[in-house]
Formats: structure tokens, sequence, C-alpha cells
């Protein structure tokens, strides 16, 4: 079914954050630095993993798709983002939007499958130490991956699929920065209840069969470092999960704050900004949480580090 048949607007005007002409350059240049150093956060920690054979196991082939997640969900809104604080409209076109939306959807439901499955890591690696590496064989974390991936995209399909079947036909101005769920349904001069219930259910089951299992592999977990006797063993044991329940706990939190159906313009401004952190923060925090509280990570990073400091000069003519 063509785009054009079911909705008569063909572009939406886009709010952005603010409307004040003084705060436009300020928050230009933030957002400019927050998009400069997730951008070298994440590929350096990409680039770590690919060149130190010390980190080719099943915890950093899952960090590293979980900085590719973050790394290409930031671009999903810093380019339009960027560009809002310099035009007057801010205008995205229909078929634009309903991209944005697909790939937001896309990336978010991966990243919350990949938390699942590097939730399902650390349970084995503590609880199965010595299958560890029979039961995440490279082939099991591959069909992980990519089914996180495909899951993603079916999210992703499910979401978009029921936006494009909406008839669009007054205002076209979105109280956002971007084109989320809620405030595109906000527009729609058709009835959105199948929409609301379609979204309400795939999320909520999404969420709460991934909250369920990360849970129980940290229960299962707790269980098994309480029996540990050996006091160096419980600082390991729980020095490898710290990253990933820090992660675990921002992601959710902040989602859960973020796509709370609200109706007023207050609350949808409360939540327009709350989605700053989801968008823009985690996928620059992510990576630092993984390299400052890692000893692995940072004693790979001396060891590229000092080979680099020794081999530059062997380059010289």
């Amino acid at each position: 079914m063509a785009m054009g048949n079911v909705s008569s607007v063909t572009e939406f005007i886009l709010t952005g954050l603010t409307d004040l002409p003084e705060l436009q350059m300020p928050l230009f240049f933030l957002f400019l630095l927050n998009c400069l150093i997730t951008v070298v956060g994440n590929l350096s920690l990409m680039s770590l993993i690919c060149c130190n054979s010390s980190l080719q196991t099943p915890m950093y082939f899952f960090l590293f798709h979980l900085s590719f997640i973050d790394l290409c969900y930031s671009f999903v809104f810093t380019p339009k983002t960027l560009m809002s604080f310099f035009l007057e409209e801010n205008i995205i076109s229909f078929t634009g939007c309903m991209t944005q939306l697909f790939f937001m959807c896309f990336f978010a439901n991966s990243e919350c499958y990949l938390l699942t499955a590097m939730a399902y890591d650390r349970y084995v690696a503590i609880c199965q130490p010595l299958l560890y590496m029979v039961i995440m064989s490279p082939m099991i974390c591959s069909l992980m991956m990519f089914g996180s991936y495909l899951m993603g995209v079916v999210g992703a399909i499910v979401h978009t699929g029921c936006m494009i079947r909406l008839n669009f036909c007054g205002s076209n101005i979105i109280n956002h920065y971007m084109c989320d769920i809620f405030p595109l349904l906000q527009l729609s001069c058709s009835s959105t209840y199948a929409n609301e219930l379609v979204s309400s259910v795939f999320v909520s089951t999404v969420v709460l069969a991934s909250s369920f299992l990360i849970l129980t592999s940290y229960v299962l977990i707790l269980f098994n470092i309480t029996q540990l006797s050996s006091g160096k063993g419980l600082s390991k044991a729980m020095s490898t999960c710290s990253s990933h329940i820090m992660t675990v706990v921002l992601f959710y939190g902040f989602a859960m704050l973020t796509h709370v159906k609200t109706s007023s313009d207050e609350s949808m401004n409360q939540g327009k900004f709350l989605c700053l952190f989801c968008t823009f923060l985690m996928p620059l925090l992510n990576p630092f949480i993984y390299s400052l509280r890692n000893k692995d990570v940072k004693l790979a990073l001396k060891r590229t580090l000092r080979r680099l400091t020794v081999s530059e000069p062997l380059g010289l003519p």
C-alpha cells in the first residue's frame, strides 16, 4: 500500500528541544561534543576488542555488538537534532519519519535482547565455568546475536507497520526532536486504539520477558557466589557483573520513564527530555562503564598503547 494513499501529510515539523534563540548555539556544541565522544568511545572499544586476542571471548563478542548498536543508535537522531539548532523549521518527510522510527525501534529492541544474552553469558561464566567455552561456543554466540537482530527487526516492522496504516490529515507538528511513537499517535486523525494495544502488548512482552530472564540469571549468580569461600573469587565474580548490571539498570530505568504513555503537554515535554538519556547519554556512557570498571579492557588498552608507541619510531624513515 502506497504511503500517499493512507496519509495526506507528506512531511512533519519537529519542534526540537527548545525554541529559545540564546540556547541554540550552546546546545549545538553540547550535542556535537556528545556525538564526538560517543563515536570515539564506541569505535575505540570496538577496535580494542578486535585487535586484542585476550578479548576474543563471548563476553567481549557481545560487548562489541553493544558498542556497534549504541553507535548506530546515536546516528538515528544526532544529524537531525544538530540541524534543528540552525533551521527555523526542522522538517522531516513522512518517509524519513517512518524510517527514523523503524531504526529507533530496531536498535532499541536489539539492545534489549542483547542485554538479555549478556546476562545469560555471565550466568554461564560464573555458574558453569568448566563448560563455559562449550556452552558459549562461537556458533551459539552468533546465533544469539542473530536472534537479537532478528527480533529487533520484527519489533521495528510491527511498530512502523502499525504507524504507516494511520491517517495523518491534521496538524503535522511533532512535539519532539524525533519521530517517536506517542507524539505521532497524538497527530493521527484516525483511531489509534489498535496501535496503542499492539505497542503496549509488544513492549510489555519484550520488557517483561527480558527482565525476567535477566533477573533469573542474576538470582542464580547471587546464589552461586554466596557459596564461594574465597573472597577473591567473590570479588572477581562481582567485578565481571557490575558493568552489565549498571547498564541494565540505566537502560531499563530510563526506557520505562520515557515510554510511559501520557497525554498532557507538560508530561510530553518531560518525556522528551527524559528521552535524551536514552538516545544520547546511554550510547556515550556504555563504553566508559565497561572500560573504567573492567581490568581486562584496561590491560588491553595499555598493551595497545605500548605497542603503538614502540612501533611508531620504527616506521620513521
